[in-house]
């Protein structure tokens, strides 16, 4: 027994030192970042509007922030990202706590793909599929919720496409 404690205490020392930090850490209240909001215009098919308040993520450290560690979003907000140049791209669910519907948006405004419901947490690459210039991230199943399809126009000022 003396020879176990020996050679197999600093090692059950270390690894509950270990799982000590891991539990502080999670303990730790994160902040999400919060930018600035702004107002987004969701044009249907059918010429009706769904207005969104929206922050923008334009710099690669907000890119990578993005929405994780929000416990909730109010319905109708949401955040867009710049893709600059357009091109395809991936976005994950890591450290995000709500669902998502991801909102892939080309340089026209025209919303051409949709990922309804991103899991929390979860590390799949979600693709765009297409090149884009901006992904819209919003509550999960609001995209359903409103009737927000493939085709229907994002104005935004990142787009270019607001009207005064």
């Amino acid at each position: 027994m003396i020879n176990f404690l020996k050679n197999y205490g600093l090692l059950a020392l270390m690894a509950g030192g270990f799982v000590a930090v891991i539990a502080l850490g999670l303990m730790v209240d994160i902040k999400p970042q919060t930018l600035p909001d702004t107002s987004l215009k969701i044009i249907k098919g059918d010429g009706s509007v769904v207005d969104y308040t929206v922050e923008v993520a334009t710099t690669p450290e907000e890119v990578t922030m993005g929405l994780m560690f929000r416990k909730d979003m109010p319905a109708h907000h949401g955040m867009i990202f710049l893709v600059d140049p357009e091109r395809e791209v991936s976005f994950w669910m890591k450290n995000t706590l709500i669902p998502l519907d991801m909102l892939f948006i080309g340089a026209d405004g025209m919303i051409k793909n949709i990922h309804p419901m991103a899991k929390p947490h979860d590390l799949t690459q979600i693709p765009s599929l297409v090149p884009v210039r901006a992904v819209l991230e919003i509550n999960g199943g609001e995209a359903e919720k409103n009737g927000i399809v493939l085709g229907d126009t994002v104005q935004h000022a990142i787009l270019g496409n607001t009207t005064p």
